[in-house]
């Protein structure tokens, strides 16, 4: 599987960081991995476009 890099604002980058840490992860990597799949897993739950356009403006990811 080929990584892409992402930038993150620094004070992001530290909460990540800790909570990484903190909730046992082996990586910051794998930390954003699995926070992200999760993410994505409820989005892909949704029934309908309209659906999901919903939920990503609720998350803020689109206006």
């Amino acid at each position: 599987m080929g990584k892409e890099k992402i930038k993150l604002d620094k004070s992001l980058m530290d909460k990540v960081r800790k909570y990484a840490e903190m909730s046992g992860y082996s990586s910051v990597e794998e930390f954003i991995t699995h926070c992200l799949e999760k993410e994505i897993a409820k989005i892909e739950e949704s029934d309908s476009e309209e659906e999901i356009k919903k939920k990503l403006k609720g998350l803020g990811y689109i206006s």
